[in-house]
């Protein structure tokens, strides 16, 4: 199990390392968790959701962030082919650890606790919430990040106690989305399957929830960029409040770049955008692919030719042309290094 000195000495070792991958998780690991930054609107929905009276005796957890990868993903049976799995889509730390991809994972944390098979053996119900950042691989445009937030609970008894049935869940998600949005807030309810939680076991029922806080939080303010829930100008700050629709601080204009490069196979643009991040941080608003294609003669059998626009713009202020022309420059040059890509 990786409990949290697993994690710390995993985190030490990554420290040491100098290669690129490892400099991108420490700083991905060392970004602020917002659901815990006192302002940020995700602490408010935390504590909004918290605060409910069902949830008065739930326990608050706080897993670890790293974990064994089994754990995420076989504990939770998830399929073999499943692209979650794959570096491609998930930062692995080590082969058998990642960054979770899932607050779901405080299921298995919970029940490690001795307090908690204390209760069960007692036929008590058990209950708890975890929240925190999540990881995953993605792409780079004005709804979407590779560092983001999940809030997850669930609830456990006997079935001749009680049994729970859908309405019950519904009950839960209802209070969740008038706590958030308000009493007057309309719903609907979309029909999902999970294979580790229905059907559940004989003796024992129960609910489970999960969800993104960020797609919550735009919603609830009309934000029209992920990003603005990490800006630090107080100018948008001020404006980050639950129920406030954010207007335009002002709509700086974006710069765009192309870059063209010849890459093989094994190039996977989720770790591409990786590259990106790390070079041009919150300054990119948005990477989108233009061409791709493969010419036999041109590039060989294994070789495909793409073209990236990288669309650049602060929240905050205007960009400078020489200011973007460095990172592009860093850009290029680390393609070819880190990619062993022939820019064109």
């Amino acid at each position: 199990m990786a409990d949290n000195k697993t994690e710390e000495k995993l985190i030490e070792v990554l420290r040491k390392r100098r290669d690129p991958e490892a400099k991108r998780l420490k700083r991905f690991l060392d970004m602020s968790d917002l659901t815990r930054t006192p302002g940020s609107p995700l602490a408010e929905l935390v504590k909004r959701i918290v605060n409910l009276p069902r949830f008065s005796d739930f326990e608050v957890l706080k897993a670890p962030e790293i974990i064994p990868y089994d754990i995420s993903f076989n504990l939770f049976n998830f399929p073999a082919d499943h692209p979650a799995r794959n570096p491609s889509d998930t930062y692995f730390v080590d082969k058998d650890h990642i960054l979770r991809t899932h607050t779901t994972v405080m299921w298995y944390y919970h029940l490690a606790l001795p307090g908690v098979w204390n209760k069960i053996k007692k036929g008590e119900s058990v209950s708890a919430l975890s929240y925190g950042k999540v990881y995953r691989k993605d792409e780079i445009d004005r709804s979407h990040m590779n560092v983001f937030h999940q809030m997850d609970g669930w609830y456990l008894c006997r079935r001749k106690d009680h049994i729970i049935t859908i309405n019950d869940l519904k009950d839960v998600l209802i209070e969740i989305a008038q706590a958030i949005f308000g009493k007057n807030t309309k719903y609907r309810f979309n029909t999902d399957k999970f294979p580790y939680t229905d059907p559940s076991p004989k003796r024992y029922n129960g609910w489970a929830f999960g969800f993104g806080l960020e797609r919550l939080a735009i919603t609830s303010m009309d934000l029209p960029d992920i990003r603005l829930l990490w800006s630090q100008d107080e100018r948008v700050k001020k404006q980050l409040k639950l129920g406030n629709k954010y207007k335009e601080v002002s709509k700086f204009p974006p710069i765009t770049r192309d870059i063209s490069f010849i890459a093989g196979k094994d190039f996977v643009p989720n770790n591409y955008f990786d590259l990106i991040r790390d070079i041009g941080g919150i300054l990119v608003e948005e990477v989108r692919l233009i061409d791709k294609y493969e010419d036999l003669i041109k590039f060989g059998p294994d070789r495909s030719s793409y073209t990236y626009r990288l669309i650049y713009r602060s929240s905050d202020r205007t960009l400078l042309s020489n200011e973007v022309d460095k990172i592009q420059e860093k850009i290029y040059s680390e393609t070819a290094k880190q990619f062993n890509a022939k820019l064109r």
